[in-house]
């Protein structure tokens, strides 16, 4: 839906901004699309910190021979494979989770980890109104006209937000109704203080004691159902994020005057996908998985600048959304399993136990 409208109302179309420095190419689509599949799949774990496989062009000894007839070589460059890694981390998770009580070591370890990283994080927000500033500023004297600058990202803003209005209010609310044959808006009219929060906080994290809250007492889900789902929701079903990534990577790409192929817009979805669940549930997290978007376009990761003086309303638009997904896949979920739950016993105070353990790990 996002790339779809970017490409029909093509707000990046017309700027001044300097061309994006990248080698010609003659780039298929099957070369694109495999050097997402060997991303994917790192040969070792601590280069894919460091660099990444890419297709790109061999010069040929004699400079004369057309660029459509240059061979091309795979390479490794340097930048991280933050897609690669993300497939690890996902099957690390998923490895952990059927380990049971033996991955208790390496669990605390990820997750004193985590603290640390945290941490440092927040040393770094402390720091970054005056970098934000400084980049933003050294992006609008790119530009040759500020005019512009306000115009494009004025038109950048609105395709974003019409995208995710669609999605929020029209797709996922479709999709709600198909299934359960409900009215859609009355569920989402119970769910206005944590979408409130969530557009508050601009983190489905924090908003997920709130989420669960409303979908138990004001919409009548089993807890059982929402103590399982909402925590991966807010952990994994990032559509919000994964709309506004590929809107983003284009408009960028169309600022910087370079043209995409079929096959990167197909590579712009697939990795726009992966980063959303990659994601964390936190403000502006998506400005980081970013740079995976970015690179599988080749466009430098520093142009995640020339969006970032929007970005923090954007957060805000795009975690409530996020959080209507995860609603409406709640009810969807009751929905389907009603017969099973019925059948199965029901511990109000069993339930809520794990499901206070589930919400305070999210968080």
């Amino acid at each position: 839906l996002g790339i779809i409208l970017v490409i029909s109302i093509q707000p990046g179309v017309g700027s001044s901004a300097s061309e994006s420095k990248r080698p010609a190419q003659n780039i298929s689509t099957v070369d694109t699309l495999m050097d997402l599949v060997r991303n994917m799949f790192p040969p070792n774990l601590v280069e894919a910190c460091i660099a990444q496989s890419r297709t790109e062009p061999k010069p040929p000894e004699n400079g004369s021979v057309p660029l459509e007839e240059w061979e091309l070589e795979e390479k490794t460059v340097s930048g991280s494979n933050i897609l690669g890694l993300v497939v690890f981390a996902t099957v690390m998770g998923i490895t952990l989770g059927k380990m049971g009580p033996q991955a208790k070591p390496l669990l605390s370890f990820f997750d004193s980890l985590s603290g640390a990283m945290m941490l440092i994080t927040n040393w770094v927000i402390w720091l970054s109104p005056l970098g934000v500033l400084s980049l933003v500023a050294s992006k609008i004297t790119e530009m040759k006209s500020l005019e512009e600058v306000v115009g494009q990202l004025g038109m950048y803003f609105l395709t974003v937000l019409i995208a995710l209005i669609i999605h929020g209010f029209l797709v996922l609310p479709g999709i709600y109704f198909v299934f359960t044959k409900r009215n859609p808006y009355t569920y989402i009219a119970n769910m206005a203080e944590a979408l409130v929060t969530a557009f508050g906080t601009s983190s489905s994290s924090a908003t997920l004691p709130l989420a669960i809250s409303c979908l138990e007492e004001k919409n009548g889900i089993d807890s059982r159902v929402t103590r399982f789902v909402m925590p991966i929701g807010a952990t994994v079903n990032m559509d919000g994020t994964a709309l506004y990534e590929a809107v983003a990577a284009i408009f960028i790409s169309q600022v910087r005057k370079v043209p995409l192929s079929f096959g990167q817009l197909v590579a712009v979805s697939i990795t726009a996908t992966a980063a959303s669940i990659g994601a964390a549930g936190i403000p502006q997290a998506g400005l980081v998985t970013m740079v995976m978007v970015l690179d599988t376009v080749r466009l430098p990761a520093n142009d995640v600048f020339l969006i970032i003086a929007v970005d923090w309303l954007l957060d805000r638009c795009r975690t409530t959304i996020n959080v209507i997904g995860d609603s409406l896949g709640a009810g969807i979920v009751q929905h389907l399993s009603r017969n099973e739950l019925a059948t199965l016993p029901h511990s109000t105070q069993q339930t809520q136990n794990g499901a206070d353990c589930h919400a305070t790990t999210s968080i």
